[in-house]
């Protein structure tokens, strides 16, 4: 049986201010309006002989990933969570052992959550040619056919053919200068490292313990104590902080002999940054890529995305111009790749943006922060039907709720109570509280709060049914 491993950690940060550390790029509507990257990469599943994924996600983004694979009704997987990051080699040792625990061996199709496929029928067919070989104990990595000489991506030297339409990989090399990609380009050996790969779990299981068993002993020792958590499978923590940090490429693909590349020529692109984005992007006469309510004049080669508002242009060109409800980002096309420095300049300056969106996502719903003050801030409140806040109450805050539309169910001390649209309540500092939505359509409500001290932080749960602390 295949079985696919989908990785959906990492940040993203040269695709703020749309991409933050709590609602990341594969979470995203990047390329498709209705499907995030996550979901359109379960999407390409569809039509393989497959069972249903394993996901492995920051332990911060669970919700996200469950409602995601809820939407896509792919609600029979695994969603592995990491307590912290580890990059992907250890990611994939968890999704093997999990894999292998019943005594079942699968192949592992191991896909990124944040990558783009245009031609899902080619990536199909090059999976049914890769699979013969990991079933035999090849390990494969998917070589993409370059369409240039790219620098930002590693490169991936073919050997001698290994079976039909797959070759020995002769070596992995680091991200060239122009000149040595154009070299490789022009010699038809080399291919793009997608960071795909299809390898027997028993295969990557043994070529980690001989290359990495500290990587392998540590996530052995995770998965040993592991717990399930509603839809989530946790890893013991304190066990994988002491796993090395290490890329599957460094750990196995260039150190094992049997390493095997299949060519991919499928439109395939990781959305690394927003002139990425740009090329992939449908574009109009003048060669810009719009998303939004965007007015341009005398504007060329400019991605121009505008999620809140009007965003006009005026006698520009190569430029990125990014908007969103806290945030405009304005760059020139050649300096995206140093977005990062902006998200540096932001954590360095102890500011919040590049941690999350004014909305801000939780299993219950939805919140945006509107406006905010010295002792005020004020919140509009979205609660899913059916959905309930965790009982907790607050050492530095009032709280005043005005329903703007939908019935809530208040629990506000002793007491329990309805309030409809047009009613308000009042939740005074340390009193015990919860909030609940017990109708059929969403509950919109105006959070007042008020106090010296407003931060996420100042909230002691006591019961909650998501299992956050």
């Amino acid at each position: 049986m295949l079985h696919p491993v989908i990785l959906a950690g990492g940040t993203g940060s040269r695709l703020w201010p749309l991409s933050r550390q709590l609602n990341p790029k594969q979470f995203l509507n990047l390329v498709e309006r209705d499907r995030t990257m996550l979901q359109a990469t379960l999407g390409r599943l569809e039509g393989i002989k497959a069972s249903d994924p394993t996901i492995i996600c920051n332990d911060e983004h669970r919700f996200l990933a469950a409602e995601q694979m809820r939407q896509a009704e792919c609600t029979q997987s695994r969603i592995i969570l990491e307590p912290m990051g580890r990059n992907t080699a250890p990611a994939i040792a968890l999704a093997a052992l999990e894999a292998t625990a019943g005594g079942d061996d699968p192949v592992l199709l191991v896909l990124a959550a944040d990558h783009l496929i245009a031609d899902i029928d080619a990536f199909q067919q090059q999976v049914a040619v890769a699979l013969p070989l990991a079933k035999k104990g090849k390990l494969i990595t998917f070589g993409i056919v370059p369409t240039c000489p790219e620098t930002g991506y590693g490169y991936i030297q073919r050997g001698v053919e290994v079976g039909e339409g797959a070759f020995a990989v002769s070596r992995f090399v680091e991200k060239p200068d122009l000149k040595t990609a154009t070299e490789y380009v022009d010699s038809d050996e080399y291919f793009w490292n997608s960071g795909m790969f299809m390898f027997r779990a028993s295969r990557y299981l043994e070529e980690l313990k001989k290359f990495q068993p500290d990587i392998l002993n540590a996530c052995h020792s995770a998965m040993s104590s592991r717990t399930q958590d509603m839809d989530f499978v946790r890893v013991d923590a304190g066990a994988f902080g002491v796993c090395p940090e290490d890329s599957v490429d460094y750990a196995v693909m260039e150190k094992t002999k049997d390493a095997a590349v299949v060519p991919l020529d499928a439109g395939w692109s990781d959305i690394g940054s927003w002139s990425s984005l740009w090329s992939v992007s449908d574009r109009d006469a003048k060669r810009n890529a719009l998303s939004g309510d965007v007015i341009t004049v005398e504007t060329e080669d400019t991605l121009v995305r505008a999620d809140h508002r009007l965003v006009a242009t005026l006698g520009v060109k190569d430029l990125v111009v990014v908007e969103t409800k806290d945030a405009v980002l304005v760059a020139h096309k050649e300096k995206v790749q140093d977005v990062k420095k902006v998200v540096e300049r932001l954590k360095s300056d102890s500011r919040h943006e590049h941690i999350n969106h004014r909305e801000v996502y939780r299993p219950w719903g939805i919140y945006d922060s509107i406006d905010n003050g010295h002792r005020y801030q004020v919140k509009r409140i979205t609660v899913k039907p059916g959905q309930k806040l965790s009982l907790q109450m607050h050492h530095h805050r009032a709280e005043h709720w005005i329903v703007v539309s939908g019935t809530a169910k208040v629990t506000n001390g002793e007491d329990s109570y309805l309030v409809t649209e047009n009613q308000s309540t009042y939740i005074p500092i340390g009193q015990l509280h919860t909030l609940e939505n017990p109708g059929v359509i969403n509950l919109e409500l105006i959070e007042v709060q008020s106090g010296s001290y407003l931060g996420e932080d100042d909230i002691v749960r006591f019961e909650d049914r998501y299992g956050r602390e």
